[in-house]
This record gives C-alpha cells, structure tokens and sequence, in this order.
C-alpha cells in the first residue's frame, strides 16, 4: 500500500489499534477541506492501491479548492452496503443470478458474495389496511406475510447462502431508523486493529439520513450497490460543498420538520444537485442529532448527494443512549480527534473552506408544510388555506388543480356507518405519522402526543372519514410513548399503531374507507393526505388523494382534527370541544413541555431492550423454512422470485456497443418526471399490462397485491414501467399510462407499445426535460426500460442517481445542449431518430442526433468517467463484475 508511512498506533483502554493519520501527511490544504471531503480523502489513502485507487486520486481530493471544478473523477470504497427490501429483493435476485451465470461459465459460484457488511433491513412491505383499533398492528402484520412469505423465505435464503448479508426482520422498523439507532458504527476496526470512519452507500435515497451522526452516506441504485457489494469502488466525480451555516435556536411553535422544509426549499433554489451539503455554525449544537437526521434524511428532495453533520460531543452522547458499547465510542472518539474529524460546532475557528456558504438564523423558522405535490413547495402554515383554494381553479401545475369554479365549492354529504358527514375539496382523508425522517425524533413524537392528550382532554375529536395512522420507525417509539402515557391518547384520536415500517410515504397506506372512495370519485374531489413523511409526489401517497402535504408529526394530528387542509388556524377554531371552540394556540405544546417528556421517558434501556433481538424477528419469521443451498432452486411457476434475463446467452469477452439506428420515441415527457413515474411502484391496476400477465398465470386481483411487492419478477416490473396514473406524455392523447405506436398511429399501453416496437425490429428512446429520474434510488427505474428496449434517454438533465442506474443498465444518457429540448428543437417525438456510438467514445463527449426529417442537433454524452464508459461497454455493471470475477 502506498502510504503504509502514515499508520499510527493508537492506544484505546489498553487495547492497542492502527490508523492512517492525514495529519501526517504534513500539507497545509487538510485543515482546510471540509469534514466530508476529508473522509473520501481517508478512503482514498487507506485503499491506495496504484490499481484501484492511485496517488493521483489523493492528489486530486487534497487539491479540491481547485479540482472540485474540473469534474475531476475519483473512487471511493464505503464501509458497507445498506438495503431495504424492495431493492434489497432484486439486489439479491441479481446475486443470485450471478451466481448462476458464473457456474455457466466454467467458473466457481460461490466466488458471488458480498465482500463488506451488507444490512438488508425489511420495511416497506407492510400496509395500512387495517387502522383505528388496538388489532391493526397484529393484523397487518398477519396480512404483510400471508402476503410476501415467498419474497421473506428468498431473503431468508439469501442470509444463509451469501457470507456478510445481515438481514433485520419484518416487524423491526423503517431501515434508516434502525440504521441510526442500531446499525452505524461511526468507526470501523478491521480484523488487523485498524480504525478507520463508517461510510455507507444504500439503495434507498434517504440512505443519507446517517449523515445526521456523522457517518458518510447516500442512495445509489441497487445496480451500483451490487456493484460496491462486490468489491468495486463507487466512480464519482469530486463534488463542490456547500457549507450551511446556522445561527441562533428554534423558535417555541416551531419544530425540526419546520426546519429541514425551510431548507429544502433554500436549498433547491440555489441548486445542490451532485453537491454535497456540510453543516457548521452553533447553531447545529443546538439540534439534537435526531433533529439533525431529519434534516439529513431530506437530503434527496433538496437535491444533493449528502447533507452531513460532522462528529461532535452531541452524537457521542446520542451514541451512548442507543446503547452503543461505552470501549467503541472511546475508541471512536480517539481516532476521530486525532484525525482532525470530530468538531465542536461552537468553535469559531472551524471553518473549512467551502464552495459556497449559505446562513440560516434558526430563530426565523416559522410552521410549514410542503406540497400538494412536490417536498420542496414549502407553504407557510398561515399561508396554507389560501393557497389551497386559490390553487383549486388556476390552470394545472405543481401547486394547482384546474378545477372548474363550479366545482371548487362542492359539498356532497353522505352516511359514513351511521355517522353524518361532509366531504368536500381539501378534506383531509389520510393523516399519517410516518416515515424515517420523523419517527426517529423523540421531540416531534411526543410533540404529537402532547397535541392528542391536549386535544381529548378538551374533547375534540376526529372526522370519521379520515383514515389515521401511527407506524413508528422503531419499537423504541413505542416504548416510550407508553412509558409518557401519552399513546392512549394518541390512540383515542385513531392514531393505533399500524406497524412497523415504510408505509403510507411510500405508497402503502391502504385503501380508503368504500364510502368514502366513492364519493371522492364520484364527485372529482380534490381531497388531501397530511403526513409526516418524506415523500409527496403526484400519485404516490394513494391515487384517489391528490393533494398531499407534508408535516411534523404535530401538525398531522392538528389538520387530522380539523379535517380540511383549508382552515386559518391563526383564527378559525380546529373544532368544537366540550367547552367551546378548541383553537390551535390551545393545544401547541411548548417546547419546555417536549423536553421534560423526552428527559424523562426517552430511556437508554429502551433502545438496548429494542435491539437485543433484533436479529431474530417474530414466530412467523422463525417458523419460515429455506432451502440451504447455494445457488437458488428457481420456481418456474412463482409469479414473485424470477430469475432474472440479464445475463443470458452472456459471454466471456464484450461484443461492440452497436450504434442507435431509425429508433422511435417511446415517450415523450417534460420536466421533473421522477422515478415514481418511471419505476413501478403502489397497486396494480387490474386494468393494466401488469395485471393480465398475473391473471394469465392463475393470480386473482385480491391477491395481486403491489409492484414494490413483486420487484423479484421482472415480468411484472417490466409491464409496470411507466404505468403511473399521472405520467405527462406528449404522445398520449391524456395523462396516464398509454402511448402512441407511431407506424400503426394506435394508442396502447407503454409496455405493449414497446412489445409491439421490439417484434418489428425498432429500438426506442425517451425524450424528457429538466430533472429526469428525480425521487427516490430505484434500480427498476433504469431495469424496467432496458426490457422495454430503450437504449438512450435523451434529457435537459438527470438526477444523480439515475443517470448512473441507467449507465448500469446499459443505456446511454444524453443531454440535450444549454437552451435546447424537444419543444425548441420542434421534436414531436414521431419521428425516428438515430445516434452514433463511436468506439473510441469518451466521457463527456459531443454526439450527433440525426432525425428521420433530415435534420440533427447535438447531445451531450453523459458519460462523466472512464469507468462508467467501461460498464457501457460490457453491457451493463454486473456483466462488467462478472467477467472481473472471471478474470480474477
């Protein structure tokens, strides 16, 4: 190794430890680098090879005040991988795959396994089918197995089969919860004494909400995880930071939802895409770190790579009240002092040399929300109901609804079970505590408690028609909302917990009352969810509720009471109590009241109590059987667990990419067409291409159950690309998942199209605009369009973890120039379009579209390193692994 000069001895306790000290390496430029870089520059002197990693790569990150300009590329190796099951399943389907493609070759299978820690945590299989009783928990744990027990008994298989795979059971909590609360190490000591910080890349975006107790971490598709799993460095391009700075300490009605919303929005207008975000000032000393995990876990929708928080003596303390052994955080805090990687926020002396600084005074955050459709359309709370209203008429876009004046002042009242109700615009029919980045902070938990306890004692109550939920992230919620007595409370309003996991954010909040869903369509109204999640996107909370807005796990409970998102709570009253009208102000805990309730009841055996067992899961995970075999025995008839076609008829050495010739539009889209638009995702309509192949195969649409469900099967993942209700495609005659077969003029189904476009011999593309593949790290946002035979995407610009999924896939990323698009290039999408791929291609080369009407334009190739160019070229990342495998 390179730069075995610079290992250290360090003594912890008397037990004696090795680490590579940059301060060793004597130069100036290292006090100067911001934390996050300094830990990219670690990996790069600790890996330093000549082979993988060169002294080149740690020239170039000592040198960022100026590389971080030049696009310059570099590896990184993380510590270890992190999966939730919907990507966690075809991750291990790949493996397993793999491993099968390897034995075809001649070669060893079993050379496939992870060769770093890999935590497979499965959340997001759960839904909220059953609520408002002290049953739904154990019911939807019943129905989340009756449902998934085929998917549960392959991870469970590939726990057995694959060395380094840990998987955490259903039941556990959401993954980035338990990956704070459990999971993270901070510091690394390897099986020869070196220490050396905890990194991790994860196949869910909100990967980055460990970036709140000072482990580097971020999404990327389960494509480039695989990829990392198998002992690849990740190729990135060295990134600019932005240093947050923040000032003062939050205001008594504000909360650390109200924060991270505030900085979402700064944070999208300036533009952090491909960006790291590094925060310092004493303001952050004054964030707990589940504060500062929120605002890491939001990472994604402001846009950029990391949000990250470095070590101080608050994550210390965090550390050790989530029962984190008392020797490893001595240890951890040792090597991170004398590595110039722990910091003390109020120190006016710690101030790297960022890319550019933004300042926020904690003291000016005020109530929000974000929506109706985007995390980053942040709305004051007293702004929220004119906004509303005023949006109900105005023309379609991402805060309005196009509704006709007539219809905006609809009221229907109808019979809910004997009860009387009214449903009109901005009713609010989903009211959800939920998600990662809210259910892991005591202080907006109990918050909700404390409005429930207020709110029954004054004797308010919920509309009936609106469906209430409570899935914490972890048990420990649990625990010590009991422990408050503030959980009656909350239960007395509706809000039973309903599981443990990823639920109504990600699409699975169930089903709406029958009566109620009924007069929503019936009657076109524009109804709203209010949850404390992550996650807002057009059509993914549930399709017949299409404004969704969310909020601290607070203000859920307060616009569930109210049950219209359309109310001034500055002087409309929430209800009427038993003594009168019940206004906001009388029920907003203080936060000197939060604070006596977390001191007192956020207990440190409670999380050691939690975890303990963790690993063992229920009786029915214990009860399920798998075979203990190391390659998987594929069922032929299992419409969940396919094997997927990747590396078919797959040879030893690459053939040359062939060039793009007369292939037709596929799609054409607009701006910000996010992943939940691309990747399958939510229900499976029983109208769909989804639906007749299951139907085809003896499944019943009761039991179809969701696409996050059937990610194993590339059958249904396939038909399910591009099936969201609400995708915007220019060759479609109205919203919705259809496009047109240009040659025969018919309108079809996306998949069917794309069938019919592949039987006649044509590749297809996709023209899109700004943003494309924006959301959540989905590998079946880039896997889905390579089986429907797209080979180019062609956009105003692409989210980060997308384009490079896409690489992955095999399918090339081009970027129209500055100024350009379809629209200005008068691109109807029915044209046929063909592209040269040169052999000697290079990153960020200039290639010639040339269109069927005689005309070209220019595209910018978005391959930005040599080494996503190589993937390309061998078809893809995980052929690209295989032949190295073989090789080796």
């Amino acid at each position: 190794m390179a730069f075995q000069s610079l290992l250290t001895n360090i003594s912890v306790e008397d037990h004696s430890y090795k680490f590579f000290d940059l301060t060793k390496l004597q130069d100036s430029r290292y006090v100067q680098l911001p934390i996050s870089i300094r830990y990219l520059l670690e990996s790069a002197v600790r890996y330093c090879d000549e082979f993988h990693v060169k002294k080149s790569d740690v020239e170039t990150i000592l040198d960022w005040q100026n590389t971080q300009y030049k696009s310059k590329e570099i590896p990184f190796k993380p510590a270890r991988v992190l999966l939730q099951d919907f990507t966690g399943v075809p991750a291990v389907v790949d493996l397993a795959a793999m491993r099968d493609a390897v034995k075809d070759l001649g070669v060893d299978p079993n050379k496939i396994n992870p060769v770093c820690p890999v935590d497979l945590v499965i959340d997001h299989s759960i839904q909220v089918d059953s609520y408002g009783n002290l049953e739904s928990l154990a019911n939807n744990q019943d129905i989340e197995f009756e449902r998934n027990k085929e998917r549960f008994n392959f991870l469970k298989w590939g726990a057995t089969a694959f060395k380094n795979l840990l998987i955490v059971p259903p039941g556990s909590g959401i993954v980035h919860q338990v990956n704070l609360e459990y999971l993270a190490r901070i510091v690394f000591a390897d099986e020869n004494g070196v220490l050396y910080p905890d990194s991790v890349v994860g196949t869910d975006s909100h990967t980055t909400m460990i970036d709140g107790c000072g482990v580097l971490g971020w999404g990327v598709g389960g494509i480039e995880a695989e990829a990392v799993m198998l002992g690849q460095p990740i190729s990135m391009v060295i990134p600019e930071v932005i240093g947050y700075k923040l000032t003062g300490r939050l205001p008594n009605i504000a909360t650390s939802t109200d924060l991270v919303l505030t900085i979402t929005k700064n944070l999208r207008e300036l533009g952090v895409v491909e960006k790291f975000v590094e925060f310092f000032g004493p303001g952050v000393a004054s964030l707990s770190i589940t504060d500062r995990a929120t605002i890491a876990n939001m990472c994604p929708e402001y846009g950029a790579t990391v949000g990250f928080f470095p070590v101080d003596s608050r994550t210390m303390e965090y550390l050790a009240q989530t029962g984190r052994d008392s020797h490893s955080l001595k240890r951890a805090e040792a090597y991170l002092k004398q590595n110039g990687l722990f910091v003390n926020y109020e120190d006016p002396n710690h101030a790297p040399k960022f890319t550019k600084v933004l300042e926020l005074d904690l003291a000016s955050i005020v109530p929000c929300v974000s929506g109706p459709k985007r995390p980053h359309d942040r709305v004051s709370l007293k702004n929220l109901h004119t906004e509303f209203n005023e949006g109900l008429t105005a023309k379609v876009s991402f805060k309005r609804f196009g509704l006709k004046p007539e219809d905006a002042t609809k009221e229907v009242s109808f019979d809910l079970h004997g009860k009387q109700c009214i449903l009109k615009n901005g009713a609010v029919v989903i009211s959800a505590i939920t998600s990662c980045m809210n259910t892991s902070n005591p202080t907006v938990m109990l918050g909700a408690g404390l409005v429930a306890r207020k709110a029954v004692e004054l004797g308010l109550s919920v509309p009936p028609y609106v469906k209430t939920s409570l899935s914490p992230g972890s048990g420990v919620v649990t625990k010590y909302l009991e422990s408050s007595g503030l959980l009656p409370d909350l239960e007395k309003l509706g809000y039973y917990i309903t599981g443990y996991g990823c639920m109504t954010c990600i699409g699975n909040s169930g089903p709406l009352d029958e009566v109620v869903g009924k007069v929503i369509d019936d009657n076109e109204l524009v109804v709203a969810g209010v949850l404390s999640g992550n996650r807002n996107f057009e059509g993914r909370i549930h399709p017949q509720v299409r404004a969704n807005y969310l909020a601290s796990p607070m203000l859920v409970v307060v616009y569930g009471l109210a049950g219209r998102v359309d109310i001034d709570l500055e002087t409309e009253p929430i209800g009427i109590g038993k003594n009168g009208p019940v206004y906001f102000r009388d029920i907003w805990p203080t936060h000197e009241e939060i604070a006596h309730f977390e001191e007192t009841h956020v207990k440190p055996q409670f999380f050691q109590e939690v975890y303990a067992s963790i690993e063992k899961g229920s009786d029915q995970w214990q009860q399920l059987s798998c075979p203990k075999t190391s390659l998987y025995p594929w069922d032929p008839s299992s419409t969940y667990i396919k094997k997927v076609p990747f590396f078919d008829g797959m040879s030893h050495t690459p053939g040359e990419p062939a060039p793009i010739s007369n292939a037709y539009a596929l799609l054409n889209l607009g701006d910000s067409v996010t992943t939940d638009h691309i990747s399958p995702a939510g229900s499976i309509s029983r109208t769909s291409p989804a639906a007749r192949y299951l139907m085809s195969r003896g499944v019943q649409p009761k039991d179809f159950n969701t696409y996050g469900a059937r990610r194993g099967n590339d059958e249904v993942m396939a038909r399910g690309t591009f099936a969201n209700i609400r995708l915007v495609n220019k060759l479609a005659s109205k919203t919705g998942p259809k496009t047109l077969h240009v040659p025969s003029g018919e309108e079809l189904d996306i998949f069917d199209a794309a069938a019919k476009y592949r039987e006649e011999g044509h590749g297809v593309i996709v023209l899109a605009g700004k943003e494309y593949g924006s959301g959540s790290s989905r590998d079946w946002a880039a896997k889905g369009p390579f089986l429907q035979g797209v080979r180019a995407v062609i956009a105003e610009s692409f989210e980060r973890i997308h384009r490079s999924n896409l690489i992955g896939m095999g399918i090339v990323p081009l970027q129209f120039e500055a100024g350009q698009n379809a629209d200005t290039l008068a691109l109807s999408g029915k044209e046929k379009f063909s592209i040269e791929l040169p052999g000697n291609l290079k990153p960020g080369a200039t290639l010639t579209v040339k269109v069927s009407d005689g005309r070209q334009f220019n595209v910018l190739c978005r391959f930005d390193t040599e080494v996503e160019l190589t993937y390309y070229k061998h078809g893809g990342i995980l052929q690209y692994m295989i032949r190295k495998l073989i090789e080796a």
